[in-house]
């Protein structure tokens, strides 16, 4: 059996395609225009540690555009700032406080009220539930004091 030596054994060989590009029309040129000696950067070379050599253009890093200087802020400008936003951050604590302490009497207004409603209710079936007819237990005085004194011989 002669396989290849890049296949594993007992397998089918895979089709490939082979794809190859296209080249393009060649650009025209444009016109070479002579550029003054000063302005091309020299080409630069160097030697990577595994003998390659690289060259090309020394670029000068970018440097960044200066940020526009801030004026310079007065310090008591600085202070009637910070004071206006903690009178705020006061009067709008105080806002919420008085906001709170009038939810929270309501609240114990509607308790005591409704504590007074049930009572009330309470009270009156008690009223109307002993007027309106005769059942519940009758206690007879003379009989429980002479159980009473039977147990005293």
């Amino acid at each position: 059996m002669n396989e290849p030596a890049n296949l594993v054994p007992g397998r089918r060989e895979a089709t490939v395609e082979v794809h190859r590009p296209t080249p393009l029309a060649p650009v025209p040129s444009a016109p070479v225009v002579p550029l003054q000696a000063g302005s091309v950067p020299a080409v630069t070379s160097v030697v990577l540690p595994d003998g390659r050599v690289v060259t090309g253009y020394a670029l000068e890093p970018a440097k960044p555009e200066q940020a526009a200087a801030k004026p310079p802020m007065s310090r008591t400008a600085v202070n009637i700032a910070l004071g206006g936003i903690g009178f705020g951050a006061v009067c709008g604590g105080l806002f919420l406080l008085t906001t709170f302490i009038t939810a929270l009497t309501a609240l114990i207004t509607q308790l005591i009220t409704l504590a007074a409603v049930i009572f009330g209710g309470w009270v009156a079936v008690q009223v109307f539930s002993a007027s309106g007819h005769r059942s519940g237990t009758t206690v007879n005085i003379r009989k429980a004091v002479i159980k009473r004194n039977h147990f005293h011989h």
